[in-house]
């Protein structure tokens, strides 16, 4: 993977994480389901059929945002 992927790829997670922390600030979505939003990214990179190399992408992928949900970065915990 190129330099400019993993600089766009990085500068997408950035945005959509603090598009779900401000639609959990604003009410506009829960954690539940903010957190189904996530479960859900992550089973479709797992069912996404591939190469090799595609595969082992989504997995790396799907692990992130695992990350993410066991972390909660995306959400504000109370």
């Amino acid at each position: 993977m190129s330099l400019l992927n993993d600089v766009s790829g990085t500068a997408a997670l950035a945005i959509c994480e603090s598009l779900l922390l401000a639609l959990n600030d604003g009410g506009v979505l829960p954690e539940k389901d903010i957190v189904d939003v996530l479960r859900d990214a992550v089973t479709t990179l797992n069912d996404v059929p591939g190469d090799e190399a595609t595969v082992a992408l989504n997995a790396a992928a799907a692990k992130v945002i695992v990350g993410m949900i066991d972390g909660g970065n995306s959400v504000r915990r109370q």
